[in-house]
């Protein structure tokens, strides 16, 4: 899978457009005015779910790492609901499919999404200074010079008393999110590239075993 461009976006824009244009019409042929308010509301629509609904589940996100999967639940529903609206879908339909449309993650994807923008971030300065401070590349800890990790970009991964709570802290949950990355994503150049990278990613290990 590529990155997801403007190029893509105005498709996905398109493609929006025809397919509430179509359940429209299957279920008002005889009203025409109600087709056109429609397809004249689809970029309307898509910008109010963004607004109103996807950045909601983003805002924050990553305090959510390590929450029980029923949490993980009740906010994947309100990203599954905003896609059958966006699609005029039935509840019964599948959802993987308007989610891989939409070029959405799922939500334990999103938190990792974000936990890695901010470990990125941190390893390149562009961090607050309290986040850059609470993680450590190997290869600045001296008993771990001379392992082969510290050739890499990894981070250390800091050892926690109660897994429960400890887990979820910033410098535990982000190094172990940085280093599940393959080296091609963490190694990127710029952030934008990094983005791209760490989006396909995560999109591919969502949904290619779906």
């Amino acid at each position: 899978m590529t990155c997801m461009r403007w190029t893509d976006g105005r498709r996905l824009h398109d493609s929006l457009c025809h397919s509430r244009r179509q359940s429209v019409l299957r279920g008002s042929a005889s009203d025409p005015e109600r087709a056109a308010i429609s397809v004249t509301s689809c970029g309307a629509l898509l910008t109010l779910v963004r607004t109103l609904i996807v950045s909601k589940v983003d805002y924050y996100n990553s305090v959510l790492a390590g929450i029980p999967g029923q949490l993980q639940d009740r906010l994947q529903s309100a990203l599954n609901a905003a896609a059958r609206l966006i699609f005029s879908a039935r509840r019964s339909e599948r959802i993987t499919p308007l989610l891989c449309e939409l070029h959405w993650l799922r939500v334990p994807e999103r938190v990792t999404f974000r936990l890695c923008v901010l470990a990125y971030r941190c390893l390149h300065g562009t961090a607050p200074a309290y986040l850059t401070e609470s993680l450590y590349r190997t290869s600045d800890v001296d008993t771990r010079r001379r392992l082969r990790s510290a050739d890499s970009a990894m981070l250390v991964v800091l050892s926690t008393r109660r897994s429960t709570l400890g887990d979820r802290a910033f410098p535990v949950a982000s190094a172990g999110a940085w280093n599940s990355l393959p080296s091609p994503v963490s190694n990127a150049p710029s952030l934008t590239t990094f983005h791209c990278k760490l989006k396909t990613v995560l999109i591919q290990s969502s949904f290619d075993n779906d």
